[in-house]
């Protein structure tokens, strides 16, 4: 994720997470998260950026988002760290529907691994980098204020590039940073 570098470096693999809430106290939610990663073995929290408030995309809901972005280091390997976000998601009560196609719906908390080192992998479960998250401002703004150099791995693009781009192509989408 680093430009021109790949691999675990010291400390572990470097991972972005898209950190996202629209019910509950959202902003309480995505810290208190936030801080639970620092006690998840294989684990170590990096950066964590700005709230965002947007409105829902992809779906029909009245709850607007707070959503953020996270680096951390990790040991994990990226199903390992898949699993470890569901299992912090289901603590802080977040249901999945539990069969057919995804459906977008309101969540108390959703942590989606965007990036994992340069990595790219198409798996069942799990597709790196997120497949949307260059098209999703919510994504996008807030990792780009913590890592606006990092190359996507898919687009051969920095952050910051790709965040200008969709700034000029959907200008529909509303976002708007917030404080914690």
């Amino acid at each position: 994720m680093k430009p021109g570098t790949a691999g675990a470096g010291v400390g572990g693999h470097l991972a972005a997470i898209g950190l996202g809430s629209n019910l509950g106290q959202s902003r309480t939610i995505l810290l208190a998260a936030w801080r639970e990663m620092e006690d998840c073995p294989g684990l170590t929290p990096v950066a964590l950026s700005s709230p965002y408030r947007s409105q829902p995309l992809d779906m029909i809901s009245d709850n607007w988002f707070v959503n953020a972005a996270a680096l951390v280091r990790t040991t994990l390997p990226p199903e390992g760290l898949l699993r470890l976000l569901q299992a912090l998601e289901a603590q802080h009560g977040r249901r999945r529907a539990s069969a057919g196609p995804a459906i977008h719906q309101d969540r108390t908390l959703d942590l989606d691994l965007l990036l994992y080192d340069d990595l790219r992998l198409v798996g069942e479960r799990l597709v790196v980098p997120h497949p949307r998250m260059a098209r999703r401002l919510f994504v996008l703004a807030p990792l780009a204020e913590i890592a606006a150099e990092c190359l996507h791995p898919g687009w051969g693009k920095t952050i910051g590039t790709l965040l200008a781009e969709l700034q000029r192509s959907s200008p529909d989408q509303q976002i708007e940073r917030i404080a914690w």
